[in-house]
């Protein structure tokens, strides 16, 4: 079945002059992939990956070109345009989607950057955005447990910390004392469920708890060193920034993570940064 709105997996069917057709099944039928979109040397035949959305005029219609965000996704993207219909942000693809103005928690304007929710918006069945989040998450029970990995997005900044879409699914808080390297509305980012409260609510953790954080990260360190020659240009006195980077973890557990290997013989460090230890 084909899925608007995000990507899917095509048999081309038809070869035309201003493009090729890719098979869109019983209910939908051929779906037009625009010439300038088809990559080079495709057959009938072939299976393309290809976006799905509707055109400028509301056709259904396929592209190559990588769209900032998909349905059921979390997004940060700018105003560039306003109508009577409510406002238009730029998703990366030609014609531009829609902010109804009943799904505007204040007016947007010209020139914002707004976090948004895209989705297929029932009545129309076309592809919208959303400033409205609660009314998408939390509407499934959680089944996380804790300490699982999760994939979050940053939806907000409150006095308490960051506000996270939790697989697009769930609301998650990061506490500004778990916090660490650049954060902002927008970024992508992996955390690990921290805890689950008997009134619903989800904490969250940029790095695993206990002791298992520094072995995962110490097997991190040893191949990242043998993938770059045996030296890398980080030690106890980089920026938290740098570290965060590198690693996704805090200066505090990488400086404990270095200190561990110091201490096995596994490494050096300097002033430059640490390198693998010669046991030869």
């Amino acid at each position: 079945m084909i899925k608007i709105g995000q990507y899917n997996t095509l048999e081309v069917v038809k070869l035309v002059d201003f493009g090729v057709f890719l098979d869109g099944g019983e209910d939908i039928g051929n779906i037009l992939l625009p010439k300038n979109s088809v990559p080079a040397g495709t057959q009938l035949g072939d299976e393309l990956e290809v976006f799905i959305y509707f055109d400028s005029q509301d056709d259904i219609i396929a592209t190559t070109t990588e769209p900032l965000v998909q349905v059921g996704e979390f997004a940060k993207l700018r105003v560039v345009g306003v109508s009577s219909f409510g406002a238009f942000v730029d998703w990366g693809l030609v014609k531009d989607l829609l902010v109804p103005f009943s799904e505007q928690r204040r007016k947007l304007e010209e020139g914002d950057n707004v976090m948004l929710r895209v989705y297929t918006d029932k009545a129309s069945g076309r592809i919208v955005g959303s400033t409205k989040f609660n009314r998408f998450l939390d509407n499934t029970p959680a089944n996380y447990t804790v300490g699982q990995e999760v994939k979050v997005t940053i939806v907000e900044i409150t006095d308490l910390g960051y506000k996270v879409a939790i697989e697009n699914e769930h609301w998650g808080l990061i506490f500004k004392t778990e916090s660490f390297g650049k954060l902002f509305v927008g970024k992508k980012l992996r955390a690990f469920v921290k805890e689950l409260r008997p009134d619903g609510k989800i904490s969250l953790s940029l790095q695993k708890a206990g002791r298992g954080k520094v072995d995962d990260l110490s097997d991190k360190v040893l191949k990242s060193l043998e993938r770059k020659g045996g030296f890398m240009p980080l030690s106890d006195k980089s920026s938290p920034d740098e570290i965060f980077e590198a690693f996704r973890t805090s200066k505090a557990t990488f400086k404990k993570t270095i200190g561990g290997l110091y201490k096995q013989g596994l490494i050096e460090i300097t002033r430059e940064g640490i390198q693998l230890k010669d046991n030869d």
